[in-house]
């Protein structure tokens, strides 16, 4: 199998390259502090060029690309660590939209996404939930001008800056449906918080909120799609965040002197250095095991948690190698390889963890066949 990019993919990788190359500590500590947190020139850019309705459909106002070019974007958000939020903000809940909603509805929506008019984010998961289980206790119940909603959700990636949440809530009759609700409609509460990353997100508190139903049915498939996808993004985001903090450390031993010769002159710190690398690659492979998975539909949850559990492994040796090969600086506000490590600790706890994960693949173990050997 062919794992290289076409030229269209490259182009596009290279283009939001450009984008988010304006990006360094300076502008990311301003922009963290900013009044969304993050820059809304860039934000317009990347609607102009497309990269905003990457993937939704054609005839919904998007391009109609696959999780081969989604994985292309997330890796170079995660090498430039962009804090804009197109993966939470637009493509998790477009995705979740361009599956679930049908008609006029489907179109304007994500067409407004793909321009950058409008900003989303999906309200799934609840103070109790821990992965892989999502109680969705949010009631959906028949008000006087239609569905109201009530519940709470938590954490809300990028629901502080949203106009409109995609809302997961249960039906009476126990299914779980998909809901449409404007971020100022009455009995919305927003709480908006800071990660430790310098990304932000939200408490949501609904209160017979009115909302309009997305669509018909139990909406658990669309919803096991769009965590599929989250978890493949995520695990090219942080790959492209690898990537950088091993180049960073490698520049770092090739220029720092100690004892009169550079680092990389020390035998001990070539051999660590070459072992993250092969943490990377291992990283890399399963980020690119996920995608291709994700582009042909499989969505069995075990090979995404193959993924994570090797990302999330990468991330954490990676991150404290690059932090201790490069001594007391990697740990200044000033230099970017702490932000890197902090966004990699943030995306390794996202949609569970190591722990959570592991313990999922190992209690399917008995599911497998023995490899047996024969004369």
């Amino acid at each position: 199998m062919d794992f290289t990019l076409t030229e269209e993919q490259v182009m596009l990788r290279d283009t939001a390259r450009d984008v988010f190359s304006t990006y360094d500590i300076e502008k990311l500590r301003a922009a963290e502090t900013s009044g969304v947190g993050w820059d809304p020139k860039i934000w317009a850019s990347l609607a102009e060029i497309g990269i905003l309705g990457l993937p939704f459909a054609e005839d919904a106002g998007g391009t109609g690309a696959g999780p081969v070019e989604v994985s292309a974007i997330m890796g170079e958000i995660g090498r430039s660590l962009a804090p804009e939020p197109v993966l939470h903000a637009a493509y998790i809940p477009g995705v979740l939209i361009d599956r679930a909603a049908a008609g006029d509805r489907r179109t304007e929506l994500l067409t407004e996404v793909s321009e950058g008019r409008l900003r989303l984010a999906f309200a799934h998961e609840e103070p109790d939930d821990r992965w892989p289980s999502a109680a969705v206790e949010t009631s959906a119940t028949a008000g006087s001008d239609g569905v109201v909603l009530s519940g709470k959700k938590y954490p809300v990636f990028a629901g502080d800056t949203a106009h409109k949440f995609v809302v997961s809530a249960r039906r009476a009759d126990g299914s779980i449906g998909l809901f449409l609700v404007d971020s100022n409609a009455a009995g919305v509460t927003v709480g908006g918080y800071h990660s430790f990353d310098g990304r932000r997100g939200a408490e949501i508190v609904f209160d017979q909120t009115p909302a309009v139903e997305l669509a018909e049915g139990d909406q658990t498939p669309a919803i096991a799609y769009a965590e599929a996808f989250a978890q493949t993004a995520l695990c090219a985001e942080a790959v492209g965040a690898m990537a950088k903090a091993l180049e960073l450390t490698t520049e770092y031993l090739k220029s720092r002197k100690q004892f009169g010769v550079t680092l990389s002159k020390f035998q001990a710190l070539t051999h660590r250095a070459a072992d993250i690398y092969v943490l990377l690659e291992l990283a890399s492979s399963m980020s690119l095991y996920a995608t291709a998975s994700l582009a042909d539909d499989d969505l069995d949850p075990l090979i995404y948690s193959r993924a994570k559990l090797q990302i999330a492994t990468s991330s954490r040796k990676l991150g404290q190698e690059a932090i201790q090969l490069h001594g007391g600086i990697g740990m200044t506000a000033e230099y970017p390889v702490g932000h890197y490590v902090a966004r990699l600790t943030a995306i390794s706890q996202t949609l569970g963890n190591a722990d959570a994960h592991r313990a999922t693949l190992a209690a399917h173990v008995g599911e497998y066949d023995m490899v047996t050997v024969t004369d």
